[in-house]
């Protein structure tokens, strides 16, 4: 089967984040939205068949997620796509990869400790740890041409700092969409083991990887299996969020325990979402073709990006990333203040586009445009960016 991912799709009126509630983030409403990481493409067609047998059961009673099946179909997955074994103990349930981050990082920590994170980062992760009274150890990237890299010299010095006690590792990266090379994972699990820190890979983004660009799983690279795990989740991939549901990988089992019993018992969340469960279920039994056909409609719809911002002379650049349907773009060749660019996008064009801030003081400059949707709304979406610059230079 070939699958299409041209489709428009009416999203208005289903309560969308992206497209129902705009306004709220970008203080305008009636805005082409390209802004919160979920994709416009309808998820497989064989997990829509799978979702409408099992609605048409009619019965949605409390679900357990903790079987045979669940866990053996993230097992074929990580063989298939990683070469992966993964033992089925190390894996359970979440309801999403923040919440299963926040825990562990509250099992593992006390009030001021640090946790270290690459910036610019996801924007939850900084709420996510300040609001937990944990101290935010920021680890810049280097940049250089739009090539992002990790400076190892300033991650020792955060790791070696008493109080640092987790590396919350983003691979592939968000919003700079690198993928983390096995030479550079192999030096961050050796300083992670020298200072005695605990990695938390948020590895949501694993699957939407550009050829030739490998992902590899964190425990891969693990010296001690003991001091890492893994957040993911099949809702990026699938464009399956609103179905609730994610799954951690981790092979310590003092940790392990101790979420399931935050799960179960503090928090009574066990019972899953049986919609969330059939569908990765079913994706990940049957679905790797259709990621391997929206990767490469994604690549197509970056190099599309990018060569319109260059034939267009619109002073913005795009390396094009090397996972992620996210185009960092960079805007600091223009002569306009990153608020000037956002209120001209915003009521010239009536595009919404996530400012680079968002992702911390590092994104400063930048502009993280979402490119997980059909081509005629990119498209379309351009040729309103290209109106908003137009405006600046006709007015500044």
């Amino acid at each position: 089967m070939t699958y299409s991912f041209d489709r428009i799709t009416d999203r208005t009126g289903t309560y969308c984040t992206q497209w129902d509630y705009i306004e709220d983030r970008f203080g305008e409403a009636k805005l082409l939205p390209f802004s919160i990481s979920d994709t416009d493409f309808q998820t497989p067609p064989e997990v829509m068949n799978a979702l409408t047998k099992r609605l048409e059961h009619g019965i949605f009673g409390y679900t357990r997620w903790n079987h045979k099946e669940f866990k053996a179909s993230i097992q074929k997955w990580y063989r298939e796509r990683f070469s992966t074994e993964l033992d089925e103990d190390w894996i359970v349930y979440s309801p999403s990869v923040i919440y299963t981050i926040a825990k562990i990082i509250e099992m593992l920590t006390d009030k001021e400790d640090h946790i270290v994170i690459q910036t610019p980062a996801y924007d939850a992760f900084f709420k996510m740890i300040t609001d937990n009274n944990r101290q935010i150890s920021r680890n810049p990237l280097l940049e250089a041409d739009g090539n992002y890299v990790i400076d190892f010299a300033d991650l020792e010095k955060k790791l070696a700092h008493p109080k640092a006690k987790v590396l919350l590792l983003c691979s592939p990266h968000n919003p700079t969409g690198r993928v983390w090379t096995a030479t550079e994972l192999e030096q961050l699990v050796n300083l992670c083991q020298k200072y005695h820190v605990y990695i938390i890979s948020d590895e949501i983004h694993m699957d939407i990887v550009m050829q030739p660009n490998k992902h590899i799983p964190i425990i891969n690279k693990a010296m001690n299996l003991q001091n890492v795990c893994i957040c993911t989740s099949a809702s990026k991939t699938f464009n399956i969020p609103g179905l609730i549901g994610s799954y951690a990988i981790i092979p310590g089992e003092t940790i392990k325990d101790e979420f399931l019993l935050t799960l179960k018992n503090k928090d009574g969340l066990s019972s899953t979402s049986i919609l969330g469960l059939t569908a990765t279920i079913e994706a990940y039994q049957s679905c790797g073709k259709w990621v391997d056909e929206m990767n490469d409609y994604i690549k197509e719809n970056l190099a599309l990006t990018k060569e319109f911002l260059e034939m267009n002379q619109l002073g913005m650049t795009l390396q094009i990333p090397e996972a992620t349907y996210l185009a960092w773009i960079n805007t600091k060749k223009l002569p306009y203040s990153p608020e000037q660019i956002q209120q001209a996008l915003i009521h010239e064009g009536k595009v919404a586009i996530m400012s680079g801030e968002t992702y911390g003081a590092d994104g400063r400059g930048y502009l993280r445009m979402n490119l997980g949707c059909p081509r005629p709304k990119l498209t379309d979406g351009l040729n309103r960016i290209k109106q908003a610059i137009h405006y600046l230079n006709n007015n500044s």
